[in-house]
């Protein structure tokens, strides 16, 4: 492959941009602090990973074997056997929650699904595309799912086979519906277990709750049919991928025959990325058990600080249990852009990811929003007469209330 000098020069300023703003995100829960440099020379090949990869394809450059391995990995961390699990390494959490509501629009065609306000935005794409009935159920304060307006409306939906989209960390608040509330909740209203279906959407505490002591339920074990983790989140890839996993007897329905490859598709997707297993099997080979116990240690630690340090200097800051998600006031139009800061409403986050291996960046963030709401607040005392025009502020900028 030959460039153009011109061509050349823009690919290098690319390269200097993408070095000098590496681990800008304190607002997006990417960890950047990965190193596949030992499977640059697979990028040689074109590895695809058309169809199942517990079966033989007649495309012989994939890596399913890694996939398998990766795969076995997340059966066990989300507590289920292998061999009852199917899933695969998909393009992101978007079509892994997808592939869940795909399986559960199966089991009941006729079924609504129900999910809460604070769920990722995809979900509404999703019910168009997969035309699935559907409820938007209210949140709780801290982003949880609201149970009581759950149970009212699949009430008065009259409906018998609910899907139930569960999230296990909500994008802007980091909260985690609880399943098992859900569950009792169902069986209180006389649903049986094997009338509903509960997708759990972990994106990014589907790699946290695992490895702390006392976890919110969000595995197998505790009555999921099916979930979901990115890869580019908690793990760190240069590629965005995620991991779904389902009950085997589910996915079964879905199943096609692809004759020219001589096996069976089971995905959204069909031809899929075959770097991306690569990946996941070196990182997931690379850490130890207690390694990714430190690096989520070191991440609800670091949100814990930003917490305190807000709160120190009067910002209304908190975080949900098990979260790395610290959710604050929006701030200035200014700081969220300098930071990237995620915002809705007048609501902003960090997130503490693990290349985040001191606070500087979570104290220079935290100064420069203390030091607005302090010149909003001193400015606010003076009466707009004795205020020159370039001292107002436009409009007020911070909010020192809290959701609440």
């Amino acid at each position: 492959m030959t460039l153009s000098t011109a061509d050349q020069s823009k690919l290098e300023s690319f390269w200097q941009h993408c070095v000098t703003n590496q681990y800008f995100n304190i607002g997006y829960p990417e960890s950047a602090d990965f190193d596949y440099s030992q499977l640059h020379r697979f990028l040689q090949f074109s590895i695809n990973n058309c169809g199942d990869w517990n079966e033989y394809s007649n495309y012989l450059l994939n890596s399913f074997d890694f996939e398998k391995d990766v795969m076995s990995y997340f059966a066990e961390l989300f507590s289920i056997a292998l061999e009852e699990s199917w899933g695969y390494v998909t393009n992101g959490g978007t079509e892994g929650n997808m592939f869940g509501c795909y399986l559960g629009r199966e089991l009941f065609p006729d079924g609504t699904l129900y999910y809460s306000k604070d769920t990722h935005y995809s979900v509404a794409k999703i019910v168009k595309l997969l035309r699935i009935k559907c409820r938007a159920v209210e949140s709780l304060p801290n982003g949880e799912i609201d149970y009581d307006d759950l149970m009212a409306k699949i009430t008065a939906d009259q409906e018998r086979h609910p899907i139930i989209f569960a999230n296990i960390g909500t994008t802007m608040r980091g909260a985690v519906d609880n399943i098992t509330t859900i569950q009792q909740r169902l069986r209180q209203a006389g649903i049986a277990r094997h009338d509903y279906y509960l997708h759990a959407d972990a994106a990014l505490s589907g790699m946290i709750l695992p490895f702390v002591d006392h976890p919110q339920p969000f595995s197998f074990a505790d009555g999921i049919d099916s979930i979901c983790v990115s890869g580019h989140k908690m793990i760190g890839s240069p590629i965005p991928c995620g991991i779904v996993v389902a009950k085997r007897k589910n996915v079964a329905r879905i199943s096609v025959e692809v004759d020219y490859i001589r096996a069976h598709d089971k995905t959204i997707s069909g031809s899929r990325n075959g770097h991306t297993p690569l990946m996941m099997w070196a990182a997931l080979r690379s850490h130890s058990w207690a390694d990714w116990r430190h690096r989520i240690k070191h991440s609800l630690e670091a949100a814990q600080y930003a917490v305190d340090r807000f709160q120190a200097s009067g910002i209304a800051a908190w975080r949900n249990e098990n979260s790395i998600t610290v959710v604050f006031p929006c701030p200035s139009e200014r700081i969220a852009t300098k930071y990237c800061l995620a915002t809705s409403g007048n609501t902003a986050h960090l997130i503490t990811t693990p290349h985040h291996h001191d606070n500087s960046m979570i104290d220079a963030l935290i100064d420069e929003v203390v030091a607005d709401a302090q010149l909003e607040a001193w400015r606010s005392t003076r009466a707009p007469a004795q205020q020159t025009a370039g001292e107002r502020l436009p409009t007020a900028s911070f909010n020192l209330r809290t959701h609440y």
